[in-house]
């Protein structure tokens, strides 16, 4: 079961892809994390990686994809993955399907949770951080018991940057610019599954697991 999340920033895609992770007992893998783990463990990879992010660069395509297609390649992806955050783009897609190709491999779903921008706006900047502990939470659906203040730790609670509304709709924009293309490429292949992100995380989660398991 090879699994790639879809949806704009603030879709719910990495809560869904984790919870589809435990109930499987396969991976959840994200960009960020592989990148972090092979600059810690100080592979050839990574530190190629290394260079680019040191410099704020974007790491190139082909170094993303090998960098992805060596993790579906261990061990505990052999029954399966979500990847989460890859591909992004085209080009990124049609790498990641060639790579894995060349081991007898396909992307098995691509499932989109499809959530209208208005309402992605309306939950990010409803978020807030706890600038001591790092906890997440959220002013309507995920309030603390005091407000501005962190339930785990007494911290402070703030509206980070990325959160703001301004910057949300330009990820939005840049999501679909470069990001949506995808739907269009997976559905053509066939294995393209679109959820209604507004509904309940627990409803959400249903829809994906009758999806995989029909």
């Amino acid at each position: 079961m090879k699994i790639i999340m879809l949806g704009a920033p603030g879709a719910g895609k990495g809560t869904q892809a984790k919870k589809i992770a435990e109930k499987y007992n396969i991976p959840h893998i994200s960009t960020g994390d592989i990148f972090r783990a092979n600059i810690k463990n100080g592979t050839e990879l990574g530190k190629k990686a290394k260079t680019y992010m040191d410099q704020g660069a974007l790491v190139p395509d082909e170094l993303v994809v090998d960098l992805v297609v060596d993790r579906v390649a261990q061990d505990d992806a052999k029954n399966g993955f979500v990847l989460d955050g890859f591909p992004r783009t085209i080009p990124q897609a049609e790498a990641l399907d060639a790579a894995l190709s060349k081991i007898n491999d396909k992307v098995d779903y691509a499932i989109d949770v499809d959530v209208p921008d208005e309402n992605i706006i309306n939950r990010m900047s409803g978020r807030r951080a706890c600038v001591a502990c790092g906890g997440t939470y959220h002013i309507v659906y995920n309030p603390t018991k005091t407000e501005g203040i962190c339930d785990a730790c007494g911290g402070k609670l703030i509206l980070r940057d990325d959160d703001q509304p301004e910057t949300v709709k330009n990820r939005l924009k840049v999501y679909h610019e470069q990001t949506q293309p995808l739907i269009e490429y997976y559905s053509k292949k066939g294995i393209l599954k679109s959820v209604d992100g507004t509904q309940d995380m627990a409803e959400v989660f249903q829809c994906i697991v009758d999806i995989l398991e029909v």
